[in-house]
């Protein structure tokens, strides 16, 4: 077998302790059918205020907008998927990114939209 690492615990290591650019990889997530064919890509890392459909765990088919992403532990909170605690108080659930799907893109950035630009001018051009 060519490239790639095998042992778990490396690939564990090589995760945890990545620099920030690399860590922004890890907070992507599919794209809805409606986004896929509109910008012409697959995913894209989320952002605060996307709007995004949770597809597993028992919070399944929640919908809400991303009011904070947590970097350190690569988990995303989303409004509305909170559980009351035993004192009555409610706090929010932390989800994993892959396990979200962006219904409603935040394109307030720049950047983020000339990046879509350009995944779209690909997509395009390999449809030809």
């Amino acid at each position: 077998m060519k490239g790639g690492i095998t042992k778990p615990g490396t690939n564990r290591k090589r995760r945890f302790n990545a620099p920030h650019h690399v860590n922004r990889k890890f907070f992507s997530a599919p794209l809805s059918p409606s986004l896929k064919t509109e910008h012409g890509t697959r995913s894209m890392p989320i952002i605060k205020d996307d709007t995004v459909q949770v597809t597993k765990g028992d919070r399944r088919l929640s919908e809400g907008k991303v009011l904070r992403v947590d970097s350190k532990r690569v988990k995303v909170y989303i409004e509305g998927v909170t559980r009351s605690r035993m004192d009555g108080s409610t706090v929010q659930i932390p989800i994993r990114p892959e396990n979200v799907m962006i219904t409603k893109l935040n394109l307030d950035d720049s950047r983020r939209r000339e990046k879509l630009e350009r995944r779209g001018y690909e997509a395009k051009k390999g449809g030809e």
